[in-house]
């Protein structure tokens, strides 16, 4: 039997924690050859010229090992071929090389650009790279609308209207968004929902909207709004609250009480949104705050996010593989992927010197005008990065500084008790080292009907969501436990197996599990191991199965049941079973989810749908003309042609799926 640590080399390098180690692991198992990869950057270097570009290094499989800049491809490239000058690192990755591809460009600045929008893309194992790639949520006053609707809004930035952000979480997002109703009265209800009123709805007698829907407000009243919310989140939100502190006192003067006491009520929604903001950021305007700590090697780089002087959040970055890196190299490398996402503001604030700072200034106010030209505007603005030595911008680095270090001190907690629970589960599953890569999986039906099986991930760093799987199944039989986790693991490892003997490249569904985590007990248990020793993997993947046990509906009972047949429990208030237990409901709720969507999509599926050549369309008229899918596979071919937007090539289309046959 083929170990599983010599299998492993088959597999491409698309899961999280191969980012971590993939470099030491490919030379201690592979053996690479530093002259080789030598050899090859010089047959690159004989093509180049000294003009701007990015270059890519590739490996034997055609993976992307690292990209970079240069302002001289010639020269920069030539520089690995100079070994007694690079570093254990770098002297790694030229050992892996096999090829390079280039790209040239017309600046150094569009070539920083290329190279964060490489990074990102093939997120390569040598790179620094942020852990944290999600995307960052903005309020959204959208336009093509006489009455334009307030939003969160994450993604692309496609929709006309006036972004305003980014905001550290959903959560930051939601809450502001609900105080803004209270303050500006503003809709954010969808345009068929407002189309179709024809009286206000909840969110009108709980005074979170002016109900334009129905005519409570007219369009000019409405502008005033918006145009009161757009200087709030544009930070002229003292003039805003003035001139709404001089209505309240006029219309209490004109005995008017209902109307001052609306204006009262916006005024404390205003209050609110500024005494939220928990860091200070009066006198900042727009800018983004950047402070880097590092400890033992371990990084952490706090942002805060202020627009218009108020704070909309702050989220701490784990970059990786920032190993023999300088730390402003690190912060550089950081700050030019996250604007890979996030329009740069004008002020961008740092705790220390970048090394090529200018040209990375030169390079965001470029993202600016590629942005505005993307969205039909023109233009862009300048970006500034500076070092702040004093008054309120000092400050507001200070504490910048603070949260970097205590956040880093957190990660530095939790990762210290995740490698002890990873250890402690090595011991007590008997596994030869702790586990980086778990599979849970577990499977989901009612009564047999429209049965889902789901995989989970779990890596160092946590959940793996990028890599949760489901499965539909296809062949178990109604009501088939054992049967259908037998499928599952059939369509997972067979395919695993032939990719990873073929070398195939398949993101993270070729990565071999060091766990699998069954949620059942001894049938579950023998359906996968059956299944792992018919494809002749049952030794290369250690597997577990985690039973409730005798008192089924407790939890802290769970039974550990073993392939060779063995049993362990473990103590109710053990810190390891709730980890396990955590992994176990994860997986639960991830198959319970996936089969409440396939069974949702079921209730709404119409006979209609499996006419080839009806779409949403004809679908919607000919249910409007007979009335029901039944009536329409009653209906006689003239009938149909009769039907609105029924060519009679459709209706016998539609005639002949119900009549075949006779």
């Amino acid at each position: 039997m083929t170990d599983k640590k010599a299998h492993r080399p088959h597999n491409p390098h698309g899961g999280e924690r191969f980012h971590e180690e993939r470099a030491a692991y490919t030379v201690a198992s592979a053996q690479p050859d530093l002259q080789a990869g030598i050899t090859a950057i010089r047959e690159t270097v004989k093509t180049l010229k000294p003009t701007p570009g990015v270059y890519r290094m590739l490996d034997t499989r055609g993976d992307v090992l690292y990209v970079g800049k240069a302002r001289s491809l010639k020269a920069r490239v030539a520089n690995y071929t100079q070994v007694g000058n690079l570093t254990n690192r770098l002297q790694r990755m030229v050992s892996q090389c096999r090829a390079m591809e280039i790209v040239t460009t017309n600046s150094e600045a569009e070539a920083l650009l290329l190279e964060a929008q490489f990074i990102k893309r093939f997120r390569p194992p040598y790179n620094t790279l942020l852990r944290d790639d999600k995307s960052f949520p903005f309020i959204l006053l959208r336009q093509g609308h006489d009455f334009p609707r307030i939003m969160k809004h994450r993604g692309a930035r496609r929709a006309k209207g006036n972004y305003y952000g980014p905001f550290a979480s959903a959560g930051s997002v939601n809450t502001t968004i609900n105080a803004l109703q209270k303050l500006f009265l503003l809709r954010s209800c969808t345009d068929s929902f407002f189309s179709n009123r024809d009286r206000p709805c909840l969110l009108h007698q709980i005074k979170r909207c002016s109900a334009p829907c129905t005519g409570k407000i007219d369009t000019a009243g409405y502008d005033e709004l918006v145009r009161e919310a757009k200087d709030f989140l544009g930070g002229k939100s003292g003039a805003v609250q003035a001139k709404m502190e001089s209505q309240m006192a006029k219309a209490a003067e004109d005995l008017d009480f209902e109307t001052a006491a609306i204006l009262r009520d916006r005024l404390r929604a205003a209050t609110f949104i500024q005494g939220s903001q928990a860091i200070n950021a009066t006198g900042v305007g727009d800018a983004d705050v950047f402070a880097l700590a590092n400890k033992n090697g371990q990084i952490a780089v706090q942002a805060f996010f202020v627009r218009g002087g108020q704070n909309w959040g702050h989220r701490a970055f784990f970059p990786r593989n920032t190993a023999d890196q300088e730390d402003g190299q690190v912060l550089s490398d950081v700050l030019l992927q996250f604007y890979e996402e996030v329009p740069p503001p004008r002020t961008v604030l740092i705790d220390r010197e970048l090394p090529e700072q200018e040209l990375m200034a030169l390079a965001l106010e470029e993202a600016t005008k590629l942005a505005s030209d993307a969205s039909g505007k023109s233009g862009g603005h300048k970006v500034t990065i500076s070092i702040p030595q004093r008054g309120d911008r000092r400050r507001l680095m200070e504490q910048a500084q603070r949260n970097a270090v205590e956040a880093l001190d957190r990660r530095l907690a939790e990762s210290g008790t995740k490698a002890k629970l990873n250890r402690n589960l090595a011991e007590f599953l008997e596994l030869s080292e702790p586990p980086q890569r778990i599979e849970v999986y577990d499977n989901s039906h009612i009564q047999g009907a429209k049965a889902v099986g789901a995989m989970v991930v779990a890596g160092p760093e946590g959940f793996e969501k990028a890599q949760y799987r489901k499965f539909n199944i296809k062949t178990a039989q109604t009501n088939d436990d054992f049967g259908m986790m037998r499928e599952v693991m059939e369509r997972r490892f067979r395919k695993l197996a032939e990719d990873s003997e073929a070398g195939k490249k398949n993101s993270h569904e070729t990565i071999w599990p060091d766990l699998l985590l069954i949620d059942g007990g001894k049938g579950q248990m023998s359906s996968v191991r059956a299944v792992l020793q018919e494809l002749g993997v049952a030794e290369q993947v250690p597997t577990i199965a985690i039973a409730k046990g005798p008192d089924h509906g407790r939890e802290g009972r769970e039974v550990f049941h073993f392939p060779d047949g063995r049993e362990k429990t473990l103590p109710v208030n053990s810190p390891l079973l709730y980890h396990l237990q955590r992994l176990r409901d994860e997986v639960h709720r991830f198959a319970i989810g996936a089969h409440r969507a396939k069974r949702s999509r079921a209730i709404t599926a119409s006979p209609l749908d499996e006419i080839p050549g009806i779409g949403p369309a004809r679908k919607r008229a000919l249910l409007l003309h007979f009335g029901t899918a039944g009536k329409v596979r009653a209906a006689s071919l003239q009938d149909l042609q009769r039907a609105p937007g029924v060519s009679e090539a459709v209706a016998q289309t539609i005639y002949d799926f119900y009549h075949a046959g006779g």
